[in-house]
């Protein structure tokens, strides 16, 4: 895991800091992540949630606390001191009151109470429901994630730890694509612009226009298969993307339903990861974030995962997860439990195809597992050239 260590150590903003801006560094007084620099601006006291501390940061996952240790390994790989940090408090509770300043600033009443939630994936698993492995909740965001909830902490990969979740004694496994999404907006931008110049014609998204055509590309794109990898992730931190498969039968609307096909093979992977380690089958899947908005996509993951998706009243569960916390912080709901009951209601259901299941089954066995082994020699020697040849550019 030298290569992830060596990632991790690279993103930290406080080792960026600490190299690049040493005497801007010296005038830190607290490190927080942005949901710490809200509540900061909001109540005027160095606080956040045990559920929000998603990032790199020397947190214990396992005991939702600053590790206590001062020897342990993630203080150094992260460059942070534990007086730099924030007090953590558990989900619902009160993180502090609206201050005068907040007030003027935000028009928020002043003494109201703010209370913490979690990270927007948190949030988001929270209001699909999912209160066991048997749930998993998928969000079609930027960043593409699979997220379930676990009574007992494990590590979907080595070193990847599961995020507290806000359900009290609880944890959230998840295995992400950073570039999830994103991959969409990337299409529309550098591909399917005639796409997008015809649904502005039609007066609708360019969305629509592709997820209706997504219906004349049978499941899986007839031979073109995608890894998502655009920007690598933390377990295959040399990785890069790929398209494979192309012949002269492919088009654009291929291409694009090769991405979302691609996006749940790389999150087929992480679950089985999650599965091997919880010892427990996903049978039914929720699915949140922009992406879960279409109808056609929903149904492809049913048939992909081959269990039950379902959505509920709004694609905006992050936000609808933050206010259940806030239900019960205030005592209006006795439990999440409770809460969830009355303010999550099921919408729509997709069940799997059978047959078309199998395809999927076939191509992901056959292909997609291969393609990071076959072409991980490959990524590497581009990775040494890329890096050569931009030195020598630049000098």
């Amino acid at each position: 895991m030298r290569e992830t260590a060596h990632m991790a150590w690279r993103r930290s903003k406080a080792n960026y800091l600490r190299e690049s801006e040493p005497k801007i560094w010296e005038k830190v007084h607290k490190y927080l992540l942005l949901s710490g620099y809200l509540t900061y601006k909001l109540v005027g006291e160095y606080v956040d949630s045990k559920a929000s501390q998603v990032g790199y940061i020397p947190f214990d996952y396992k005991r939702k606390e600053w590790i206590r240790n001062s020897r342990h390994f993630k203080w150094r790989l992260f460059g942070v001191e534990k007086d730099k940090l924030p007090r953590l408090v558990e989900p619902t509770a009160i993180l502090g009151y609206i201050t005068k300043k907040a007030s003027d600033e935000t028009g928020l009443k002043e003494g109201l109470p703010v209370i913490a939630a979690g990270a927007d994936k948190q949030c988001e698993t929270l209001a699909m429901g999912c209160f066991s492995p048997e749930t998993a909740n998928i969000s079609l965001g930027t960043t593409a994630t699979i997220q379930t909830t676990t009574e007992k902490y494990i590590e979907p990969l080595p070193f990847m730890p599961s995020y507290p979740s806000i359900i009290p004694g609880k944890y959230n496994p998840e295995i992400g694509v950073f570039r999830g999404y994103w991959l969409i907006s990337w299409f529309k931008k550098e591909i399917a612009q005639h796409e997008v110049k015809e649904a502005e014609k039609l007066g609708i998204s360019p969305e629509t226009l592709l997820n209706q055509r997504l219906r004349s590309v049978p499941a899986g794109s007839e031979g073109l298969m995608l890894q998502p990898t655009w920007t690598a992730g933390l377990d295959k931190p040399f990785s890069r993307g790929a398209i494979i498969g192309f012949s002269d039968k492919h088009t654009r609307i291929h291409i694009y339903r090769a991405i979302i096909e691609g996006i749940n093979y790389a999150l087929i992977e992480g679950l089985e990861n999650i599965e091997e380690k919880t010892k427990v089958k996903v049978k039914r899947i929720g699915l949140s974030g922009g992406g879960s908005n279409s109808d056609e996509i929903a149904q492809i993951t049913a048939d992909m995962f081959g269990v039950p998706t379902y959505k509920v009243q709004t694609n905006e569960t992050a936000a609808l997860g933050a206010a259940i916390a806030g239900f019960v912080g205030l005592n209006v709901y006795k439990s999440v439990e409770e809460a969830i009951k009355h303010m999550v209601h099921t919408t729509k259901e997709f069940y799997p195809n059978y047959e078309t299941h199998q395809i999927y089954k076939e191509y992901y066995k056959e292909v997609y597992n291969k393609t990071w082994k076959t072409l991980e020699h490959l990524y590497k020697k581009l990775g040494t050239i890329v890096k050569r040849t931009n030195q020598v550019t630049r000098s």
